[in-house]
């Protein structure tokens, strides 16, 4: 039940964008926008990074709101801003899109229309196909909804570039490929969570042994789409093993949690570090080859 006391303060909009995962999202799309071949001036790169934190945030928000009332029966977000009652839905569906249209336009004037354009695709993507359509249907919803969250580095790139070539896409594929395993970790913990509420997630429908099989698969595809930036962006020997040495950690834990059964909760979390610290090591082979060719 909604308890409709509207009693809000300017963290608890703040909470409807999701902060953790918009902090993905910048993240993704900050190195996305480096890896980039060509430059953007500073300040629009900051604004361009901006418009897609807004975005994904706007994304969050219209996603909450969708899932007011299941939100009401999940303990893990039972006490969000919109089932607790301290925001009115109706102040939420309109902040919410009033941020999409301000994020996708302030993207387009700012950098390009292409950029924009996948910006307005993420934002439409994560909200009608996957929390409108795929989430309450399928348990393959986050294998194909985790294109929204992949998408932030393409949009990155084109914020530079104005289009997405092979490596951008790539970038795209470790994201959507390293979903399924982070988010089926955090199922396999809070399946009873989700039954509750009626989504159809793989431990519920399939059981935790497919669960498992399938967390492991995705996470050696994770680790092997990695190896592809090698050739695709020339990256160092610093690269190359940084992503054998996380890769080896990552499916271990994998490994770990499909034949001894033990705990997904830490493969959660390794799942999060893994791809903080691949991804930063693709930063750190640009900046170390940057800094090589001043002396160069």
């Amino acid at each position: 039940m909604i308890i409709n006391t509207y009693d809000s303060h300017p963290l608890d909009f703040l909470e409807l964008l999701k902060p953790r995962v918009m902090s993905l999202s910048i993240f993704t799309a900050f190195c996305g926008m480096i890896l980039a071949p060509g430059n953007i001036h500073p300040l629009l790169g900051f604004g361009a990074i901006l418009c897609i934190a807004i975005g994904a945030g706007a994304a969050g928000c219209l996603n909450m709101w969708c899932e007011i009332h299941r939100d009401t029966l999940m303990k893990r977000t039972q006490m969000r801003p919109l089932p607790s009652g301290r925001i009115d839905p109706n102040s939420a569906i309109a902040f919410g899109a009033i941020l999409s249209v301000l994020s996708v336009g302030l993207l387009g004037i700012i950098t390009n229309w292409i950029a924009s354009l996948y910006l307005l695709i993420t934002i439409l993507f994560y909200v009608f196909v996957y929390t409108l359509y795929l989430k309450p249907r399928t348990p393959q919803n986050i294998v194909i909804g985790g294109a929204a969250g992949a998408l932030p580095p393409v949009i990155g790139w084109a914020c530079v570039t104005g289009h997405a070539d092979l490596t951008a896409w790539a970038l795209f594929a470790i994201i959507f490929l390293w979903t399924p395993a982070h988010f089926w970790a955090l199922c396999l913990e809070q399946h009873e969570d989700y039954d509750h509420a009626g989504f159809p997630m793989l431990p519920n429908t399939h059981g935790p042994d497919v669960t498992r099989r399938g967390i492991l698969r995705y996470t050696v595809l994770t680790v092997a789409c990695s190896f592809t930036l090698v050739y695709l962006q020339h990256l160092s020997l610093f690269y190359t093993i940084s992503a054998v040495l996380l890769g080896i950690i990552f499916i271990t834990e994998a490994y770990r949690v499909y034949y001894k059964k033990i705990s997904s909760k830490r493969l959660f979390f390794i799942s999060i570090i893994y791809l903080f610290l691949l991804f930063t090591s693709m930063l750190a082979h640009h900046f170390l080859s940057y800094i090589t060719s001043l002396f160069v």
